[in-house]
């Protein structure tokens, strides 16, 4: 797979401090505006990343029932078109709702929906594990959320926890990360601007 999302030199760093899981997740913006999020220090550029993050701690998540793994199914391969140097928005359901526009994101961790965007298809955060945000702009909330399944085309993975937060992108309601690309081989095709997911 071809990452053509690479970060470059960020503007912000956002560390995410779960009560369920003390993992932490950072954010950052890369020179061409695109905002990146990833639960592993290793990927935030080094002049972004935050002192004493080089070697994090493996996260730890308290006693409680294990979610059951995410699985993935395609019927057939997903194509998709995109225009290159723009980021790539994708067209997708949750639990068989939406759509939702999300911006596929290779160097992402998880997914990231917007509360919003969720509000819209019935998805509460209500009960949802909180996680507090602090970033050099201020602090803020967001919840992990578990749904039954994410789509994209014929391609779909679930039960899947996804990072309920207000990204801020004009474009789009979140950001499609590589908690449900990892499940497919994905091609990134500029000369034909297509996106494929196929099956592994």
């Amino acid at each position: 797979m071809r990452a053509v999302l690479a970060a470059a030199a960020g503007l912000a760093v956002v560390f995410v401090v779960s009560a369920v899981a003390p993992a932490q997740v950072y954010r950052w913006e890369d020179a061409r505006g695109t905002v990146h999020y990833s639960n592993t220090p290793e990927r935030v550029p080094d002049a972004q990343r935050p002192p004493g993050a080089s070697a994090p701690a493996a996260p730890v998540e308290a006693a409680a029932p294990a979610p059951a793994p995410p699985t993935a199914t395609a019927a057939a391969i997903t194509r998709f078109p995109y225009e290159p140097g723009a980021p790539i928005l994708v067209s997708a359901r949750i639990g068989g709702n939406g759509p939702v526009m999300l911006i596929l994101d290779t160097g992402a961790d998880r997914t990231m929906v917007a509360p919003q965007a969720l509000s819209r298809l019935g998805i509460s955060t209500a009960n949802a594990p909180r996680a507090e945000i602090r970033g050099v702009t201020g602090s803020g909330q967001g919840e992990v959320v578990q749904v039954a399944s994410l789509e994209v085309g014929e391609a779909r993975v679930g039960p899947l926890r996804i990072v309920a937060h207000d990204a801020d992108l004009s474009r789009a309601d979140g950001l499609l990360g590589r908690d449900f690309l990892e499940h497919f081989t994905v091609t990134i095709d500029s000369r034909e601007r297509t996106v494929t997911l196929a099956p592994k």
